[in-house]
């Protein structure tokens, strides 16, 4: 590995454009509509077994689009057109259970992401859901996430969601200040945070979640630290925190393309990083663990993230909707990512796959290893019994280089973060990247 290679990039002091999340490996550039006859050959292979399989369904409807949105998400369409939507992701799920890779699984985890669940009526969830579990049984699901706008929830839809068999109900609220709220672009309030809270803990879900983000448009210190406070006073199960970045598509972006400007309108990452890490202290004080870069559990015994720990961990995930990924087999794919050729694929009878890649095993390791080292902690024992391959061998040099600097610590076959590296987890990871994966941009 080149010395180029061991070297995680030093981000600018402000917060400039681009992608910082890593939420894979190799990066989606190297992706291809070429390669999907990969992503067919896999699904008419059985499953290994032990293999969980999941499924992720994508609600791109919202009632405005945030302006630091950067996901497929649509503010213009009719009920005639949703329900259209879902009955197409419907007929996919059908078409994907015919495959061998199920291999008579059962879905051990479900993922309804957006965009915005929460904004289908009820009618629309009870149907969507009573056919996706005709379909394939929910029956063996150790976990069933929902995300949702606060703004979009009453009383009767709570109640059919609790119904549906949600485990984890995950509220982004993102900020507890009206103003705030308003000049990022998001559609609720602060009074209907509260409404929607306490009718979802009326009806004892298995976990709460409540996603908060570091570093909107306009926030200040005194913002942060209130909204910290508020959210330990509602004492959710679970918070996951999210430095606020910049991507390309965004409305954050084109704004500042317009004005000519090279640095985002938000705080930069000395501070974004301090502030989670203030975050993470509060919520310590009260009694929660950080099980991650972005989380704090309240009950780590009993609040887990099953999606996350399994995709992380190279599950099968059967993504439906418009632009979603998947991965099944050891090959990632994704859908096509408009919604009027996605509609169409189906409606010939065809899944409807635009790109596809196949990694290597060793890709595959430093996937695996990147993304559970984001939890703070890894054995490299799991990862020689599951690849053949020793991580303390393959990644010696940049593991020496990151622990001589101060960012992790290697016990025996453990490898831990301590809690700055942590915070910065994502730009560390790159040390671990293959030469050719590096450049100017994050993944």
């Amino acid at each position: 590995m080149t010395t180029e290679a061991l070297r995680a990039p030093s981000p600018p002091e402000e917060t400039t454009v681009g992608n910082y999340f890593v939420s894979n490996y190799p990066p989606f550039a190297y992706w291809s509509p070429e390669r999907v006859g990969e992503a067919e050959a896999a699904l008419n292979r059985a499953p290994q077994p032990g293999t969980p399989l999941g499924i992720y369904l994508h609600i791109p409807f919202c009632r405005k689009r945030c302006h630091f949105c950067y996901f497929r998400v649509y503010t213009d369409k009719d009920s005639i057109q949703i329900r259209n939507y879902l009955n197409t992701a419907i007929r996919e799920l059908e078409l994907y259970a015919a495959r061998p890779f199920i291999g008579g699984r059962k879905p051990h985890f479900i993922y309804f992401g957006g965009g915005t669940p929460s904004y289908l009526s009820v009618d629309q969830l009870q149907h969507l859901t009573d056919e996706m579990k005709r379909i394939l049984p929910w029956t063996e699901a150790a976990e069933v996430t929902f995300e949702c706008e606060p703004g979009t929830l009453t009383e009767p839809k709570i109640k059919a969601i609790r119904e549906m068999g949600v485990t984890r109900l995950s509220l982004g609220v993102e900020n507890f200040d009206d103003h705030i709220l308003e000049i990022n672009g998001r559609a609720h309030r602060s009074k209907e945070i509260w409404r929607a809270y306490e009718y979802a803990r009326s009806l004892d879900f298995a976990q709460i979640n409540i996603d908060l983000i570091a570093g909107m448009v306009e926030e200040t210190e005194p913002n942060w630290r209130e909204c910290v406070k508020k959210t330990i006073g509602l004492a959710p199960d679970s918070v996951t925190i999210y430095q606020m970045e910049v991507p390309y598509n965004t409305t954050i972006y084109k704004e500042m393309k317009a004005q000519g400007k090279l640095a985002a309108p938000v705080a930069d990452w000395p501070t974004k990083r301090g502030w989670v890490k203030y975050a993470f202290a509060e919520f310590e004080k009260a009694g929660y663990a950080i099980s991650s870069a972005y989380t704090a559990v309240r009950d780590a015994s009993k609040t887990k993230f099953v999606y996350r720990d399994c995709v992380w961990s190279g599950a099968d995930m059967v993504g439906l909707g418009v632009a979603s990924f998947s991965h099944v087999g050891g090959t990632h794919f994704q859908n096509l990512a408009d919604f009027d050729p996605y509609l169409s694929k189906l409606n010939e009878g065809a899944l409807p796959l635009w790109r596809a890649y196949t990694p290597s095993n060793d890709e595959r390791l430093i996937r695996e290893w990147i993304l559970q080292m984001k939890t703070g902690e890894v054995r490299a024992v799991d990862f020689t019994h599951k690849f053949g391959v020793d991580p303390l061998v393959r990644f010696a040099e940049p593991l020496k280089k990151l622990q001589a600097d101060g960012w992790l610590s290697v016990e025996g076959a453990r490898v831990r973060f301590n809690r700055d590296s942590l915070l910065q987890a994502d730009r560390l990871i790159h040390a671990f990247f293959l030469p050719q994966h590096l450049g100017d941009r994050y993944t």
